[in-house]
């Protein structure tokens, strides 16, 4: 550990902080690395060879490493927002002042040069109870936690932590106080973003619910919950539970990829607005979800290939569904809607998320899905026809997409027979 603070100013101390100590003790992978130095000032650090980043508070880069070293500093709440806050960073701060504004326990653990543990705060004894615990009341400060709290929730699921009931009133003040509304929607969209990545999505979107910020940043999700769907197709019945399910199948089936989970987040919008005369059914509700998940790609600023495919997932996953039944110009009319002609990786990204949804019902998780892997057997087939393999002679302009577009139908049409 020395090699990376052996250029640290005079009386300078540096301790890895954070995730790094945190998931060394779950005996999970370390993948970076952050330090707090006490005792020393922006300018002895620059003096040291450190490279100065960021504006809010002084950080610096190891020039050797480029691992981040931070000054230790307190913060008090003076405002709204991320940047409502009077930031302390003077040599005199100490590690355990440090570690105080930190949200929770697990992750106030800071480990010195020698590899002893400093742990003023319980958070050894929280990892081995599985608790996810707020340091101190300071957590109601900066409403992000919030969204925090129930990313670490997801991430951590499958090792059985749960939040302590104590810090989830804590988020549900945070909640109550309209906080939230404060918080930029980059921040927010990079802890959803964050939270899809997670074994266990669905705990992100319970975790919010249980304190009421789900029905303040996705309100379109919280709707979703009570609402009844056909028992036939659903055994769940309740949509909100049917999301859930099919939450945990994409971050399966797709190795947590968090663009697919994010896009089965969305598929289903359009049940929150079915007339309540018309249920348990929902039909056009692809449809009518589409303008719902515009509107919260937009509140977020998704970015626009993440909001293409949940647009797309949400208005063509039934289509999907019911591809084997298709004839072959209505499976070349989803092929050529979903323009993965231009766009062949999404796809598979596409598919992911509608087996996601088939099988996130209550008792049919396991059963086959064999559209995933009929419809990419006809895109293959369709895709391999290029214009330069057929004969055009005399044919020109329009035509020429039209005689191309009539061999690929051809194509899946074989391909629909040998299935």
């Amino acid at each position: 550990m020395a090699e990376f603070t052996d250029i640290l100013p005079i009386d300078a101390r540096a301790y890895l902080v954070g995730g790094a100590v945190r998931d060394e003790l779950l005996g999970l992978k370390v993948t970076e690395h952050d330090w707090v130095v006490v005792g020393s000032t922006p300018q002895a650090m620059l003096k040291s060879g450190f490279k100065q980043v960021g504006a809010s508070f002084p950080v610096f880069l190891h020039p050797r490493d480029g691992e981040e070293y931070a000054l230790a500093r307190t913060e008090k709440k003076q405002g709204h927002g991320y940047h409502g806050f009077n930031v302390d960073f003077h040599p005199g701060v100490t590690l355990e002042q440090d570690l105080e504004r930190r949200d929770l326990t697990i992750n106030a653990i800071a480990r010195d040069s020698q590899g002893e543990l400093v742990d003023p705060y319980g958070g050894q004894r929280d990892l081995q109870k599985k608790v996810l615990r707020h340091v101190s009341n300071a957590f109601v400060e900066d409403p992000l936690r919030v969204l925090r709290v129930a990313r670490f929730a997801a991430r951590f699921a499958h090792l059985g932590f749960q939040v302590h009931e104590s810090t989830l009133d804590l988020m549900r003040e945070i909640t109550r106080s309209g906080e939230l509304q404060h918080l930029a929607a980059e921040r927010i969209w990079r802890e959803i973003e964050r939270a899809m990545l997670a074994k266990s999505p669905a705990v992100f979107i319970s975790v919010l619910r249980d304190c009421g910020a789900l029905q303040v940043l996705l309100p379109e999700v919280d709707a979703l919950f009570g609402v009844p769907q056909p028992e036939k197709y659903h055994p769940e019945i309740d949509t909100g539970i049917h999301l859930l399910m099919a939450l945990d199948q994409a971050a399966l089936l797709s190795n947590c990829s968090a663009d697919v989970v994010f896009a089965v987040l969305l598929h289903d919008l359009g049940k929150g607005i079915t007339d309540h005369s018309k249920l348990p059914s929902h039909v056009g509700h692809e449809a009518a979800g589409v303008p719902l998940v515009d509107a919260v790609c937009k509140r977020f600023r998704v970015p626009g290939a993440v909001h293409d495919l949940a647009r797309k997932v949400c208005a063509r996953h039934l289509d999907c569904h019911r591809i084997l039944e298709a004839r072959p110009i209505t499976v070349m009319r989803l092929l050529e809607r979903l323009d993965v002609f231009r766009n062949p990786d999404l796809l598979a990204e596409f598919l992911l998320a509608c087996e996601a949804d088939y099988r996130g019902r209550e008792g049919l998780q396991d059963r086959p899905y064999p559209q995933r892997r009929y419809l990419t057997h006809a895109f293959g087939v369709a895709a391999a026809i290029q214009a330069r393999n057929l004969d055009l002679v005399g044919i020109s302009g329009p035509e020429v997409g039209e005689r191309l577009r009539e061999a690929r139908i051809q194509a899946i049409s074989k391909l629909a027979v040998i299935t």
